[in-house]
């Protein structure tokens, strides 16, 4: 499977690039990162409007869409794992994970979503959302592989 997580803003060096390596490093999957600059217009809508248009840009065709928002649809570990490997077992070869800068993302790229994937009611710094994600990747990878990296306990 490939995993192209598409995003706004840009993480730099630091703990939380140094945490999104560490997990990417230990996919088996294929994982890209597209990132663009927040967009500059007045208007929140604008902006949203363009940022998604930017970001969809760069969805491989076909691909599945899942966006993190926080009025998303909370799933544990392994109900996130069942659906990756749904997609998966169905041959869906690309999925594009979105997340959206410090005005969340258009809404008309959230209605196209096949997922609104939320961690949670707490709001999250984007950099450290996109760490979560690729810890979550890693772990659903794991469980669907039998590997003993999952416990199942609480945190």
């Amino acid at each position: 499977m490939r995993i192209v997580i598409l995003a706004v803003g840009r993480l730099r060096r630091g703990p939380e690039r140094d945490l999104v390596d560490a997990y990417a490093k230990r996919l088996s999957w294929s994982l890209r990162e597209h990132e663009i600059a927040p967009a500059r217009e007045r208007s929140a809508a604008t902006r949203l409007k363009r940022e998604g248009e930017l970001l969809e840009q760069a969805v491989p065709s076909g691909a599945l869409q899942v966006v993190l928002d926080a009025r998303g649809k909370p799933l544990r570990s392994e109900d996130f794992a069942a659906r990756l490997g749904a997609w998966r077992d169905d041959g869906r070869r690309d999925i594009a994970f979105f997340l959206g800068g410090a005005d969340g993302l258009d809404a008309g790229l959230k209605a196209r979503a096949d997922l609104l994937l939320s961690f949670g009611q707490a709001t999250w710094p984007h950099l450290l959302a996109r760490a979560m994600l690729v810890e979550q990747l890693y772990r659903a990878e794991s469980i669907l592989a039998g590997h003993p990296y999952h416990h199942g306990g609480e945190v």
